[in-house]
């Protein structure tokens, strides 16, 4: 376990600096465990990323996941309660972590906006970055879903819609760019080891908060 926090935090360029074991007798059962953590990062204010300057007309490019990361999991654990899937392997593979193109890409291109697609899915990870009067519109058909999805889906008897709410459906993080800049940063990001789609665009949109629909 601590082989892999390292190798995460390798992963992200990051230190781990400190940590403790809790001896709490009674709390929980033999064999079982409790683990959590956080990380602190620090930006120059004038460089923090808060999606103001995002317009319409705008590209949305989506990179890649490496499987269900680390979210959906209760739906996951109910699906296999009944259906055992053709690869167990892809359910449990690591979740992919982007610091690093990301960061090369931050001092390429002039970035937007970025969404780290976590609980909720793109449609409810996308409208966090968004400003007032905007929506991000993204095409299901601009990025071939892993089969593991798919598997999911059809075990489990999942809508559409919630699948976009609950997975990742194969785009594990979300970049927004001027459409001008579009292919510079897909090529940057490939360049880092990044496989990139471009997935969609941001509209105008008159309704009350931003959203993000899959069409």
């Amino acid at each position: 376990m601590i082989k892999g926090i390292a190798r995460g935090c390798e992963y992200a360029g990051c230190a781990l600096i400190g940590g403790e074991t809790a001896e709490m007798p009674g709390m929980y059962p033999e064999g079982e465990y409790d683990l959590a953590g956080f990380c602190v990062g620090v930006v120059e204010k004038t460089k923090i990323l808060d999606g103001r300057s995002i317009r319409p007309g705008d590209a949305i490019l989506g990179l890649a996941s490496s499987g269900p990361h680390s979210n959906g999991y209760s739906l996951i654990r109910k699906i296999l309660a009944h259906q055992r899937p053709p690869d167990t392997g892809k359910l449990l593979e690591p979740t992919r972590i982007y610091v690093k193109p990301i960061l090369k890409l931050l001092r390429k291109v002039p970035v937007k906006g970025l969404a780290h697609i976590t609980g909720g899915g793109l449609t409810g990870n996308v409208p966090r970055i968004l400003p007032k009067k905007t929506r991000a519109v993204i095409h299901r058909a601009s990025w071939p879903r892993p089969e593991v999805f798919e598997w999911l889906q059809r075990a489990g008897n999942v809508a559409e819609n919630e699948m976009h709410r609950v997975f990742n459906c194969g785009i594990g993080m979300v970049v927004v760019v001027a459409a001008a800049a579009a292919k510079r940063a897909a090529s940057a990001l490939r360049a880092a080891g990044e496989t990139v789609h471009e997935i969609g665009s941001i509209e105008k949109f008159s309704g009350g908060e931003p959203e993000c629909v899959v069409v």
